[in-house]
């Protein structure tokens, strides 16, 4: 990461999807940024800084601490941290001049029309393998930025224009896959060059990400053929993660994990009772929380250890779960048995890269023996996606997607189902939606 020069500054962007200018004079403009291919990968660069790194204000911290805090698969340790207290309290408590909701939009927001400047003027790289390497780039930022704002808002703006027209959460996911399997096709024409590799932040397997993305998002997005066929392309033996250094620090190392001031996991079983507990003898629930903590360590670990911990992009155990959740949703509940006893029965070790884990270690249970009908099947998919995928922010999109009791419901699982719109996208874009109801 010590490779990064951040020019999201200079680029004549909006905080919100107006299209207010924030220039630097003393900087190079956009337009001479991005005639080259190494200002174009500068730029990439960037957009990984942007979503990764910043601490509290990256939308990798925001999204984990939102989708924990709403779903008590995380809690607060101190109530000084209003933010992050008012989201776990939920309903009215979070208004959108809540700052995780607000860095969460913003941030997001940012990142997504960098890559459409990116992508806009990809041509600009004459060498067809480093226009690849760029195009895959700042599609999957795009992406990610995507759907992280689709994970927590009802609507979306997905292009930079004065009154930026909103549109659904699956059209926004929807635009997403497209741009990751145009990257696809671009990237099977012509590989990702050396020359784009040299100058790029290590760490994130282009071609396999494109492929998780696309799964993850279509599998949002209710395209269950197509998660399957993507997610089945996915070499399960790679990995891809965000690279951090001692300056470029884990977010959520550094401001929860690291310490005992913000959040940590709510209990050693995440926060899960009743028939989504974990199973006794999972051997993926030591590797998130610390067993016998003290007073002192948070109970959270796993991709969070250390400042310079690297967190996975996705983790192939997410690959097999959206193809066994796509296969139940299908009502194909062999093959939905299949996928998932290749997570259960998994006994493979933590995998790491260096000193660090980039994979949980494979959960060691039986197979699956319950009811073989859908709804038995979805339970059970969801059970071990919120251990699988533990404090990787994807918990409230699957309590939602699952049908989990929300507000006001009996069981309430989750204290919101979306997030109210910030403030300052309402101020700068008339167009803005009435805010949920919850």
């Amino acid at each position: 990461m010590k490779k990064i020069l951040i020019l999201l500054a200079v680029l004549s962007m909006a905080t919100s999807s107006c299209d207010k200018e924030y220039l630097n004079p003393s900087t190079a403009s956009d337009v001479q940024v991005l005639t080259n291919a190494d200002g174009l990968i500068t730029v990439c660069n960037g957009l990984q800084a942007r979503f990764t790194t910043g601490g509290a204000l990256s939308p990798l911290y925001n999204t984990v601490a939102a989708g924990g805090l709403s779903t008590r698969e995380l809690r607060i340790i101190n109530v000084g941290n209003i933010e992050e207290f008012n989201v776990s309290l939920g309903a009215g408590n979070v208004t959108n001049l809540n700052g995780v909701v607000r860095n969460l939009w913003t941030q997001s927001q940012l990142v997504r029309a960098n890559a459409d400047l990116v992508l806009a003027n990809a041509n600009n790289a004459a060498d067809p393998g480093t226009r690849s390497g760029i195009v895959a780039y700042a599609s999957v930022f795009r992406a990610l930025a995507i759907g992280t704002l689709a994970q927590n808002f009802e609507q979306i703006s997905i292009v930079t224009q004065a009154n930026a027209p909103f549109v659904s959460r699956v059209q926004a996911l929807q635009s997403a896959v497209e741009q990751l399997e145009a990257a696809a096709a671009q990237l099977n024409t012509a590989p990702v060059s050396a020359d784009f590799n040299s100058k790029i932040i290590g760490g994130i397997n282009l071609p396999n990400t494109v492929q998780a993305l696309i799964a993850r998002y279509s599998l949002m997005a209710g395209d269950y053929d197509k998660a399957i066929a993507a997610a089945g392309r996915v070499d399960l033996a790679s990995r891809s993660v965000f690279s951090f250094d001692e300056l470029a620090r884990n977010p959520i190392f550094e401001v929860a994990f690291g310490n005992r001031n913000v959040f940590e996991p709510t209990d050693a079983n995440l926060g899960l009772t009743g028939a989504l507990a974990p199973e006794a003898g999972d051997r993926r629930i030591p590797f998130y929380t610390r067993a016998n903590a003290t007073s002192t360590q948070n109970l959270g670990t796993g991709f969070y250890s250390a400042s310079a911990a690297p967190v996975p992009v996705y983790v192939p155990g997410e690959m097999l779960l959206i193809r066994a959740e796509a296969y139940a949703r299908k009502n194909d509940l062999a093959n939905a048995v299949l996928e998932l006893n290749r997570v259960r029965t998994s006994t493979a070790a933590a995998t790491t890269t260096g000193a660090f884990p980039t994979a949980p270690p494979g959960a060691g249970l039986a197979p699956y023996a319950g009811p073989l009908t859908q709804q038995a099947l979805l339970l059970d998919i969801l059970r071990n996606r919120f251990v699988e995928l533990a404090f990787q922010g994807f918990r409230l999109e699957d309590s939602r997607r699952f049908n989990r009791p929300g507000p006001g419901a009996a069981g309430s699982e989750r204290n919101r189902n979306f997030y109210p719109y910030p403030r300052t996208e309402r101020e700068n874009n008339p167009v803005t939606p009435d805010d949920p109801a919850a």
